[in-house]
Formats: structure tokens, sequence, C-alpha cells
């Protein structure tokens, strides 16, 4: 099979995989070709927003599991391949210098066995950074069920890791992926924890999971995602909408990926991470799923307005936080700009505010933004959806 041809299915088949951004590699250049240093790469959903542009391919299709929602099981009839390290180490070389990929981004369907593939992976990798010298930015998946000694090299070679936990619960991955276990996943989770320095994993590791596969809830998962935080310090967890691109009879009947679902539970899990809030502020066990028609900020802000309006010359940082449409960046710029001067309505939309959510929540020296008769959640609710809504032809694409 010609190299195009590979590249083709195997760029193709790796396409379903959300989990391949890059944050935090300080790996410099020693006398090579690339450079993973903040300096000389941008990184993809990096804090400043920078993003950076990866080669993100398969070692092989060719898979020994049958787990039902994945394109590449050993049941489906598809074209299959496998590039040989040398081939991938040419195609990463020749798209670098191209100026197509700033890194590359590998991981592989199960062939033979979890530690055969785990070596294929790591003598890949181990030719572009010690023949070809490639310093470049470099994330691999990680295989569940592999030996410790394989993850202790594939770790040392890469600046980010990731094993992928599937589906959100146990059950749900014993009811579509009976042949993988997530002690296994969790092990690998453990060990880079434990293992990371500035040498090993230097970008820390991240996970995915399937969005509206199985019947968790948004509780559940986001439950889930907190859990992996605190647990295995991951950078990130990735949601995956479910895309039904097989047919069995253990799979939802969908006609398209719940795209919005997986849009709201990013929007949660930043809120997590980086807005000190908890699971259970935004839902319960009597709420369990989260507000299509709202971003889960809104939909906290809708459920607690005694706790509005704010008041934007004196509220603490963290109570900015809450503030829909007053993010991290816009929050800092308040905190900074009123030590010198009042803030006025008219400097909220210069610091970056999003006045068409937060006019309804806030104080400007002691003044409502809008008509104070009309503080009151149906209202608010309304304006805010119509909105947001207001392009709903564009928003159908979807």
């Amino acid at each position: 099979m010609e190299l195009q041809e590979k590249l083709k299915i195997l760029a193709d088949s790796a396409k379903y995989d959300a989990s391949c951004s890059s944050s935090g590699s300080n790996r410099k250049n020693k006398d090579g070709i690339g450079n993973a240093a903040s300096s000389g790469i941008c990184h993809s959903f990096a804090s400043d927003g920078r993003c950076i542009s990866l080669l993100k391919i398969l070692l092989t299709n060719c898979c020994i599991y049958d787990c039902k929602y994945c394109l590449n099981r050993k049941s489906n009839n598809i074209k299959r391949a496998i590039f040989t390290p040398e081939e991938i180490c040419t195609i990463t070389l020749n798209f670098y210098r191209r100026n197509y990929i700033e890194g590359l981004f590998l991981s592989s369907g199960i062939i033979k066995s979890p530690d055969y593939t785990m070596e294929l992976l790591i003598k890949t990798i181990s030719l572009l950074r010690n023949k070809y010298k490639f310093n470049g930015y470099i994330h691999a998946k990680a295989i569940p069920g592999c030996n410790p000694k394989l993850l202790k090299q594939l770790g040392s070679l890469v600046d980010r890791l990731s094993a992928n936990i599937e589906l959100p619960t146990e059950n749900g991955l014993k009811l579509l992926a009976p042949s993988k276990e997530s002690k296994n996943i969790s092990q690998i989770m453990e060990y880079v924890k434990n293992n990371q320095n500035k040498k090993y994993v230097p970008a820390g590791q991240s996970t995915q999971m399937i969005i509206g596969a199985t019947k968790e809830t948004d509780f559940e998962i986001m439950n889930q995602s907190s859990s992996l935080y605190d647990k295995y310090k991951l950078k990130r967890v990735f949601y995956s909408a479910y895309v039904p691109i097989n047919k069995d009879n253990l799979l939802p009947s969908l006609e398209q990926p719940p795209l919005v679902r997986e849009n709201r539970l990013y929007q949660a899990d930043w809120l997590l991470r980086f807005y000190n809030f908890k699971v259970t502020d935004l839902l319960d066990s009597k709420n369990p799923n989260f507000n299509i028609l709202l971003d889960p900020k809104t939909d906290w802000a809708l459920r607690h307005l005694n706790e509005f309006p704010k008041e934007i010359n004196t509220c603490s940082y963290y109570d900015l936080l809450k503030i829909p449409g007053i993010g991290v960046k816009s929050a800092k710029r308040i905190i900074t700009s009123r030590k010198t001067f009042t803030i006025h309505i008219e400097d909220l939309k210069r610091m970056g505010v999003v006045l068409k959510r937060a006019k309804y929540f806030i104080l400007c020296n002691g003044k409502y933004v809008t008509n104070k008769d009309n503080f009151k959640k149906e209202y608010i609710e309304k304006n805010i959806v119509l909105g947001d809504f207001s392009h709903i032809e564009q928003l159908r694409l979807f």
C-alpha cells in the first residue's frame, strides 16, 4: 500500500479522538529540529489562547478489540493499514519542514497485544527523538494493560501522555467495551501522576470520555471528571459527543451527535477548574442534567438570584467569577483597574465583559445597569435565551 493511502486511512481513523491538546511542555532544541519550548511553539488550549498544529494519526487501525462504539473495532469491514516506524518519521519530518505542523499526536489500535503495540509506539518516537533529533511536541496514547516498564519508556520520550477512560462509568465500559478494564486505565493514570517531572511527561496527562453512548447523567459525568482531576491531577478531561457510526442493539439510536450537551460539559468543566465551582453547585440528583438553553454559569446564577446583583467596584475576585459574562481575564482586569479608578459601565466592555449577560447581574456604583423592575428570573432568562438563539438557522447546522 502506498504511503499516501496509508496516511489517508490512518488520519481519518484518528479523527474521533478529541484529546490531542498540548500545554505546558518545555522541551528545548538540542542540536536538532523542532522545538516544544514556549518561545518556539504554540500550545493549543493554553491559558492565553495560543494553539499548535499537530499531525494526528494512528499507528494502525487494526485492533483486537470489538468496542461497540468504535470505527476501528475488529468486526467492522473497513480498510486497514499500519505504518512502519520509519514511515511515521518520514511523514512527520516532511510535514514539519513544510510548516504544516508543529508536533505529533500518535495513537493506535491494539495490534496483537498491548505490549506489542506499546513497543511499536516507543520504537517510532525513539527514532524521531534520537535518530532524527525531532524536539517538537509529541503527545502519545498509552495502551491500557501494558507493562509498566514500557510506560516508563514511552513517558520519557513524549511531552504529554493520555489514557482514555472511554466511557464515564465502569458499567458503561463493561456494556460497550467488555474487553477493556477500567483498572488498567486508572493504573496508567496513577503511574504517570507518581512519576511526572520535567523529564517524564512534562506536559502532564489527559483523558477522554464518550458522551451519549451510554445513559449516564451530566451529574454522574461531572462527578467522574472532578474525581479524575483530584485523584490523578489531570491537565484535561475531554468530552466527545457520541457519533453514530456503528449499528448495534446496545448503542443508542441518534440522528446526530449530542454536540450541545458536549459543549455544556466543557463549559462546566471550565467552571470546576478555573472558577471555584463544585459539581454540587451546578447539578444534583434532582437536577442531574444541564439546561440545553443556558450555559451552566448563567443557569446557576438564575437559580441563585438572591446572591445578585453584585457591585463591580467592591465584590471579591471569586464573586466576580460567579457573574455570567465575566471570565478570568476580565475579572483580573476589574480587580487591577478599580485600584486606580472607579469602574463605570462603559469601562466593562473594554475589559472583555460580555454585557449582554453580565448587565442583569451587576451594580455599577450602586446602580442597576438595566431596569430594576426587570430583576426577575423569567425576564432575565427569556432575554438571554432569545439573544443566544437569535441566529437559530446557524445553530441547526450543529
